[in-house]
């Protein structure tokens, strides 16, 4: 048993890295999905906290605010609408059904698709945070929650994006089909969260955006995304005994999302 399992798994690594690559250039190669994930994620966010110093100092809620701008664009609008364009159209190319008679395992091709997204986000974290605390913002309260978001983010939107491409006939169709996920996405946004009608505005916490805002949120300033600027901000330790809901809120919904992708994917147009 041991001489044939280290084969077969370097086999499926080498599998999926050749998936992840060719994913990659495919990605490359669409200079919508380039532009979107090049100028958005990296230049609003960035052009809004350097907006903001020209007003005041820099401080940990503008901190907050930038990050929290920067998960948005990049977890939608470059992870979750890459993954449901990619995967809807190798589908209608027959690429899916094509990929399954061959060595990769089912997850790995559904896998491969989110890399370059995964990818992008992390360049675009690394560059935001670069420009955020090399210009003299006070330093992160608690830079695990904020990776937490940010990975909990990537895989929540990406079996998102595979759930939805199971209703989504071509990539023209995702401009259409992604509106829900996207609304309902938007609804977590601290600063419309905080408008809402207290009903609403409980039910929007558990949205999926919402988790990642109060995560960047206490990751930043010590602060969850909707608290006033009254509250008194945490500390390391407190940050982390605030982590609960944000958290569970997060594996709630990647545990839905992964039960609707593996009942409802789609690998054929014809079934």
């Amino acid at each position: 048993m041991t001489t044939t399992a280290a084969p077969t798994t370097r086999f499926r690594r080498r599998s999926l890295t050749a998936l992840a690559k060719a994913e990659w250039l495919q990605f490359r190669r669409n200079k919508t999905l380039v532009y979107m994930a090049t100028l958005f994620p990296v230049g609003i966010p960035v052009a809004i906290y350097l907006i903001a110093m020209r007003e005041a100092a820099p401080t940990m809620a503008t901190a907050a605010v930038t990050f929290e701008l920067l998960a948005l664009l990049v977890l939608l609008f470059v992870q979750y609408y890459s993954v449901l364009s990619m995967v809807t159209t190798r589908r209608s190319e027959g690429v899916l059904k094509r990929l399954r008679t061959g060595e990769a395992a089912d997850w790995q091709i559904q896998l491969a698709p989110a890399v370059p997204g995964a990818v992008v986000t992390i360049v675009s974290a690394v560059l935001v945070t670069a420009v955020v605390y090399g210009t003299g913002t006070p330093a992160p309260v608690n830079p695990l929650a904020i990776a937490l978001a940010l990975v909990g983010g990537v895989v929540l939107f990406s079996l998102l994006a595979l759930a939805t491409s199971a209703v989504t006939k071509n990539a023209e169709a995702a401009q259409i089909t992604s509106l829900p996920v996207m609304t309902i996405a938007m609804l977590g946004v601290a600063s419309i969260r905080k408008v809402l009608p207290d009903r609403l505005a409980d039910l929007a916490d558990w949205t999926p955006f919402a988790a990642v805002s109060d995560l960047m949120s206490l990751g930043a300033s010590g602060k969850l995304a909707t608290s006033s600027t009254a509250d008194v901000a945490l500390d390391f330790a407190g940050t982390c005994t605030e982590l609960g809901r944000p958290f569970a809120t997060l594996a709630i919904w990647t545990v839905l999302a992964l039960a609707l992708t593996r009942t409802s994917f789609r690998w054929d147009d014809r079934g």
